[in-house]
């Protein structure tokens, strides 16, 4: 006779803190911020990874430092139990501060995608994957500031839409807009490539 054992199933991790360790963190607890940090870092970074693509780790490292030094501040007005999630909340500030980085840097020239060894890689999945990605990158990295934020925070943070505009400061409309605007450059841009 067969005997099925029972797995005992976790729970899934937390995605948002907790509203006392949320308090604790406003009321300036050094441990209660630390775990801020902790369970948010990991989105800031890729937030603000993404939408300052190639502008070198050094750079990316400092507006995801200056987006905490920003949350810090701003901490005590954010309302627990309010409309808005703290990961949406510090995603937004994360958006804000990458777009106002974006507007003092010089654009950068996107990199074109090396045609003869795509030609070579016809035959490996992986390297039309790999490919793929990086005119998509490319891609994300050529649109404007908003648009970028707005499809970032849609596409990569799986953000709804009201969210998004509570985020950015913008109304539904706007966004609906952005984001129209941003897939369809993304689709032109593909197309470019050859990945239409």
């Amino acid at each position: 006779m067969l005997r099925v054992a029972h797995q005992a199933h976790s729970p899934p991790a937390p995605t948002e803190l907790d509203d006392a360790t949320v308090r604790r963190a406003i009321a300036g607890d050094h441990d209660a911020g630390r775990e801020l940090v902790e369970m948010y870092q990991g989105r800031v970074f890729a937030m603000v990874s993404r939408m300052l693509s190639g502008r070198g780790r050094a750079t990316i490292e400092d507006v995801a430092q200056d987006t905490f030094l920003a949350v810090f501040r701003q901490l005590p007005r954010f309302e627990t139990g309010g409309a808005a999630r703290l990961s949406t909340w510090i995603l937004a500030i994360a958006a804000r501060r990458s777009i106002d980085e974006l507007r003092r840097m010089r654009p950068m020239l996107v990199p074109e995608v090396d045609r003869e060894r795509a030609g070579e890689a016809r035959g490996d999945e992986r390297a039309t994957r790999r490919e793929l990605a990086a005119a998509i990158e490319a891609a994300v990295r050529d649109l404007s500031p908003e648009l970028r934020a707005a499809f970032l925070l849609r596409e990569y943070h799986d953000l709804e839409y009201v969210e998004i505009a509570r985020a950015l400061d913008i109304d539904l409309g706007t966004v609906k807009s952005r984001l129209a605007r941003a897939r369809a450059a993304l689709r032109a841009r593909l197309a470019e490539v050859g990945h239409g």
